[in-house]
């Protein structure tokens, strides 16, 4: 743990709040917008975390939307961090509930915002659904760019053995996927015995024009209406969080989840023993830092600060 005192000359750069009265240094942040973060990152540390022996080669989970950027607009610093931490020696894996773009575009599209990485560290909701799906008949509600991503499975619109939701986008496509027609064919499929998915189960995302609905609701109504409970295949799920561990052939007791959710990147982490970080931006919002009983192991303002407090670990 770092020490109070030890601050008093970087007062600049870090303001330490240590147990769990970290309420007051946070930023603020209405619905409407990315959290404001001060221009010293608040952390907080859980007295009861326990310690990772080797800070500079644990694995780190980095989640995207709302921790690399924000409707396609960089967090600032948060390309330089990444490229930091792999400079410092850790192993990463991207994790992202991100269901509007196959895993070939969003690599792309983050390699064009100055992020180096290869296609196989990233990991989507849509690759895990096709593991899991894999050679069975599907009506799947997704937006068509996942579709490629889907391979393996046999997508049909009737007589299906699974029915899948996708998540939502920022454009018109998401009202034809999800339309009424569309949710009472998936529904006629769930009482004809087809079992329920979905790639994750968000009630909203953070965008450049505030909070907007995801596709949560529509899994939610589905699961009322038939009666029967999704099987969420993207974070928090922990076989998600076994294949990115796998994938890094990393132990959950040395490997960090840094997002900006509450419910799917750090009490999902948490529940398959990671360490987590929570960043206060995106989807960070102060008064549900407030009523959770999910306490993350640290709060930083940005990933832009996270390189330098991981070398400062004891």
């Amino acid at each position: 743990m770092l020490a109070a005192g030890a601050a008093g000359a970087r007062e600049a750069q870090f303001d330490l709040v240590h147990g769990e009265s970290h309420r007051a240094g946070h930023a603020k942040a209405g619905r409407g917008g990315v959290a404001s973060a001060r221009p010293v990152p608040c952390l907080t540390w859980r007295s009861h975390a326990g310690r990772i022996d080797s800070a500079a080669m644990a694995a780190i989970l980095v989640d995207i939307d709302g921790v690399l950027h924000v409707s396609g607009q960089p967090i600032p610093g948060a390309m330089e961090a990444v490229a930091e931490l792999r400079r410092q020696g850790h192993r990463l894996r991207f994790v992202t509930n991100n269901t509007t773009r196959s895993r070939a575009m969003l690599a792309e599209e983050m390699r064009g915002y100055g992020l180096e990485l290869d296609d196989s560290e990233l990991q989507t909701t849509a690759v895990a659904a096709a593991r899991a799906l894999a050679g069975k008949r599907v009506l799947a509600l997704v937006i068509a760019a996942v579709v490629d991503d889907l391979e393996g499975i046999e997508l049909v619109g009737e007589g299906a053995e699974a029915v899948l939701l996708g998540g939502a986008d920022e454009t018109e496509e998401t009202g034809r996927v999800f339309s009424y027609m569309n949710l009472a064919r998936a529904f006629a499929e769930l009482e004809q015995g087809a079992d329920l998915y979905c790639l994750h189960k968000n009630q909203w995302w953070q965008t450049s024009r505030g909070p907007l609905l995801d596709s949560g609701a529509f899994v939610a109504g589905l699961e009322y209406a038939a009666g029967v409970e999704a099987t969420v295949l993207g974070k928090p799920s922990p076989a998600y969080f076994e294949a990115a561990l796998a994938a890094l052939d990393a132990e959950p007791d040395l490997t960090w989840m840094v997002g900006d959710d509450l419910e799917s990147d750090i009490a999902g982490a948490q529940r398959y023993g990671l360490k987590t970080v929570l960043v206060r931006t995106g989807k960070f919002r102060p008064d549900q830092l407030e009523r959770t009983t999910v306490v993350p192991d640290a709060v930083v303002s940005s990933i832009a600060y996270l390189p330098e407090w991981l070398e400062q670990l004891p």
